[in-house]
């Protein structure tokens, strides 16, 4: 049930995309690696990177069927997870759109992990790892791939796809519902069954590398959303061209609310500010013109900035903001389309404000309605179940230690006395003294981060 790249220069963009967004990975590791505490910014990254590989088994295995296949019963709730069971009927080049599935099992491979990835800043510093890797390939089967399921699968002659896009006919471009909102509700959702941190307040370790990590992750999203025009066209013009301009506009717009707010501008503050503004282009991008795209970007990053400067004073320890940059992103991006879309941009949605039909904005309302209160609702069960069974949280102490050490046996931040090397003996902290290289810490942090 997938859309068929027309033609080999068309496969050859999509298989450059292909490595921008396998990039996000390292990016959102970085990223979010640099904002936690020196104790767990190995924890954080682990956990980042380890929903590609959870991802990837089950997608192989029944996953793709599950978003792909025809929808059972003709409902348009969750694909048939046998229609492409192992992909094995699936490895041979003839036929019509059989290499095309290949490529989109990969593909889609990549925006469900990503988005389990955006999940896990919900939990930092403060979950089991093998806990975590029981939630993600629930969340995953549970949650992700019948909201991707709703928006991604599409209508065919003798099959019925997702409800979300055919019957309700919603407008999402990239991912705002099943990636954006998803995950940003989501994290919010399991920030509240696990409580707190003990040590809430404590201060980004690595400024720098969360400028790195995000700037690759701005990287990435080229590939994220020019992808989704399925070739190299004008619509991937326009779309790279939106991207681009909602996260300058984005920067600004945070900086902007960060100074008046707060009364200083910071660096990572413009780096939230680009990803805010890119996360609200994500969902809109084919929908406006060059105008709108910076508006999309000033106002997603402007919102995003006045929710996280009255943070403090939440009891949610919504540790990374992920629930204010992807899940309000997301919804102000969306909006944005029942506001101000641009007839004359490929998608031809004509926003309200420039005379637009007002039908679009209870389906797009309905959109953000359903998958904010299913990711919500489900998530917090299957949280509150594991809980209840295996425990998600780990003790005092481990916390208090930090979870890098204690979990994973490893230190960001040590090397050995006697300089770097891989001499004999070199993991036997025993046999060498060895002294912490504590990154130096930006002495304001923005609204919202800690």
């Amino acid at each position: 049930m997938e859309p068929v790249i027309a033609a080999n220069a068309d496969l050859a963009w999509m298989l450059a995309a292909f490595v921008f967004v396998l990039l996000m990975f390292p990016g959102l590791a970085l990223y979010y690696g640099g904002m936690v505490g020196s104790r767990n910014i190995l924890n954080m990254m682990t956990m980042v990177l380890s929903t590609l590989g959870i991802t990837a088994i089950i997608y192989v295995l029944f996953g793709y069927g599950l978003q792909s296949g025809p929808s059972v019963g003709g409902w348009g709730i969750i694909g048939d997870p046998t229609d492409y069971f192992g992909l094995t009927k699936w490895m041979s080049d003839e036929g019509t759109g059989t290499t095309e599935t290949l490529y989109y099992v990969a593909w889609f491979i990549l925006f469900a992990a990503i988005t389990i990835a955006i999940v896990a800043s919900g939990a930092a510093g403060r979950m089991k790892f093998s806990a975590w890797l029981v939630f993600a390939p629930i969340w995953l089967i549970l949650v992700y791939l019948p909201v991707a399921h709703w928006v991604f699968a599409a209508d065919t002659d003798d099959a019925q796809g997702g409800f979300l896009l055919n019957d309700l006919k919603i407008h999402d471009y990239a991912g705002g519902t099943a990636v954006h909102m998803n995950s940003g509700v989501a994290a919010l959702a399991l920030a509240l069954v696990l409580g707190a941190r003990r040590k809430r307040l404590e201060r980004p370790n690595n400024v720098p590398l969360a400028l790195l990590g995000g700037g690759i992750l701005w990287f990435g999203w080229f590939g994220f959303n020019g992808s989704c025009a399925l070739g190299a066209s004008f619509l991937t013009q326009v779309v790279i061209l939106n991207t681009l301009l909602a996260g300058c506009s984005g920067m600004i717009g945070f900086l902007i609310i960060e100074k008046w707010r707060e009364g200083h501008a910071t660096s990572l503050g413009l780096i939230t500010g680009t990803v805010a503004g890119l996360v609200g282009i994500t969902p809109s991008a084919n929908t406006m013109n060059p105008l709108g795209a910076l508006m999309v970007g000033l106002i997603a990053s402007a919102v995003v900035a006045l929710l996280l400067s009255f943070k403090s004073k939440f009891k949610v320890d919504d540790t990374l903001d992920a629930f204010a940059v992807h899940g309000v992103g997301g919804i102000v991006g969306t909006l944005c389309i029942v506001l101000f879309a641009a007839e004359s941009a490929p998608a031809g949605v004509q926003g309200i404000l420039f005379g637009g039909d007002f039908d679009i904005l209870w389906r797009e309302l309905g959109g953000i309605a359903i998958t904010c209160t299913f990711s919500f609702v489900m998530t917090w069960l299957i949280a509150k179940a594991l809980d209840k069974t295996i425990g998600l949280r780990v003790d005092e102490e481990t916390e208090t230690t930090g979870l890098d050490s204690t979990i994973h046996a490893e230190s960001a931040y040590e090397i050995p006395a006697s300089g770097v090397g891989h001499g004999p003996g070199l993991g036997a902290q025993s046999r060498h003294t060895t002294v912490s290289v504590e990154h130096a810490v930006a002495q304001s942090v923005p609204a919202g981060q800690s």
